[in-house]
């Protein structure tokens, strides 16, 4: 039996928003816009929506073909500096994902963000050895629900279980029929019980019980 884990990027696996926010604040000024720079508490609460939401909610103020652009614009510049700076990742990421695999799960990352951004992390933490499969709206411009049953099929699963850590991931697991656990120390709550961990060096415990 082929038992998958996939996680969510942020609030999950790092915690990227400081730096997000420096590379937006960069993009904006490269366009002639005029925002008040925007803060961490804005970022982490649009951060696991997708890039059209999240352009409705932080940018009023553009609309149509001139909004994509602007946000196509932060894309490149995040991507660029995260490559370069990196984010906060979590602790025991590394360790737990090798005890992880060693006990027969297959690890994957699906996230409504850009194109470029799970590369980006992967790229800067040298983690490409721990993960199989990656799918983000910024390829093909599916929900996340979608996005985790395409990982699902496309790797073969048997059984799968998404970790992330606001109502939206939870909503998208039921909707894709995975299970779900809740990454409790990220950016959000879920409004029903489900399994939970505080730290990530809980998972495994968890997933033996969920999966």
């Amino acid at each position: 039996m082929k038992k998958g884990i996939i996680f969510d990027m942020d609030g999950t696996l790092w915690d990227s928003s400081p730096m997000v926010c420096k590379a937006w604040d960069l993009a904006i000024e490269k366009n002639g816009y005029s925002r008040a720079p925007i803060t961490i508490e804005e970022m982490q609460g649009v951060m696991g929506k997708t890039m059209d939401v999240i352009g409705q909610i932080l940018f009023p103020f553009v609309q149509g073909e001139e909004l994509k652009k602007l946000l196509a614009s932060c894309c490149t510049e995040e991507n660029a500096y995260l490559r370069e700076h990196g984010g906060q990742i979590y602790p025991d990421i590394r360790p737990v994902m090798e005890a992880l695999i060693e006990a027969g799960y297959h690890l994957y990352i699906v996230s409504n963000c850009q194109s470029g951004y799970i590369e980006t992390f992967l790229d800067y933490y040298q983690m490409w050895d721990l993960v199989e499969d990656i799918e983000c709206y910024g390829n093909n411009d599916k929900q996340k629900a979608d996005n985790i049953a395409l990982v699902v099929e496309r790797n073969g699963l048997d059984a799968a279980a998404y970790v992330g850590d606001i109502q939206g991931d939870y909503d998208s697991s039921c909707k894709a029929g995975v299970k779900f656990i809740h990454a409790a120390y990220g950016f959000g709550t879920i409004d029903t019980p489900v399994p939970a961990i505080h730290s990530f060096k809980e998972l495994p415990g968890v997933v033996t019980q969920v999966l």
